[in-house]
């Protein structure tokens, strides 16, 4: 599956993976050390959504504007989310600018992206900010080797586009080299749900990790089908903050009412490693 951002901007999983996003960044806001956000695959950063990739999908139809037309727009789990993500009619923010507007004065952002024309648009987009670093690099080669950041506090978003055939493996191993380096950092892996199986294999091999806290946040749009398409959307969180459970399925519990299809959304909360949420 080849889930190349400026294709899929502003779809469901979007919605999802990026409300999430910002509840655990607000969630280090809550004390006034700094801390840094690090981005392993972080794309162009803004995205037009009349832009020949998003047009050629058109997936923020029922993602991002479904969402903003419809009364859950309203609800205040949403509100620091869609005060970023809607500011800008017809454009879409990717996770390094979502994350960005939410940042103080003290705090920092880490972006790496590896394709050159993402990368060059990305190191565009934050010109003269210098509270931003971008990097052309692997991510998986900034997750192993680039923490912990100086401010020892922060989060690390994987959100890898599945081109490659094993994104799976690389994601279990990516994230056990990362904590050996960094075990009290949040990490939040994003991860395309299609298959039952793949998704068991991904919650076994974290399990496997040892690592004592990890849960999974998943978004179902619809049931699993017999042909290969996208039906969910999983988020796993290390070292999760002690409400993000509860939090992320008030907020899960409002998407899945306006992102299901045919009123077939639901959600899931799943303890992968230590106490049941």
């Amino acid at each position: 599956m080849n889930y190349r951002h400026a294709f899929h901007a502003g779809n469901f999983a979007d919605v999802h993976k990026h409300a999430l996003l910002v509840t655990l960044v607000e969630y280090l806001k809550r004390k006034d050390k700094p801390f840094r956000v690090i981005d392993t695959h972080a794309g162009r950063g803004r995205y037009d959504l009349a832009s020949d990739e998003a047009s050629r999908t058109g997936e923020q139809v029922d993602g991002i504007a479904r969402l903003l037309a419809s009364p859950a727009a309203r609800a205040e789990e949403l509100r620091a989310y869609l005060e970023v993500a809607g500011a800008e009619p017809g454009f879409y923010p990717g996770s390094p600018l979502l994350a960005r507007a939410l940042l103080r004065r003290q705090d920092r952002l880490s972006a790496y992206e590896l394709h050159p024309v993402d990368a060059a648009a990305l190191a565009d987009l934050f010109a003269g900010d210098t509270q931003t670093k971008v990097i052309e690099l692997d991510g998986w080669l900034a997750l192993g080797a680039h923490v912990p950041p100086k401010e020892k506090r922060g989060i690390v978003l994987v959100d890898p586009p599945f081109e490659q055939p094993d994104e799976i493996g690389r994601m279990i191993e990516g994230l056990a080299a990362a904590h050996r380096r960094w075990p009290t950092g949040l990490y939040a892996l994003w991860y395309p749900i299609k298959r039952p199986a793949e998704r068991k294999r991904l919650h076994d091999g974290l399990k496997a990790t040892g690592i004592a806290r990890i849960i999974a946040a998943d978004l179902f749009r619809e049931p699993f089908a017999p042909e290969d398409r996208l039906v969910g959307s999983g988020l796993v969180v290390v070292n999760p903050p002690f409400t993000f459970a509860q939090d992320a399925a008030r907020i899960m519990a409002i998407l899945e009412q306006v992102l299901g299809k045919e009123g077939q959304g639901r959600s899931e909360i799943v303890a992968l490693a230590g106490e049941q949420p």
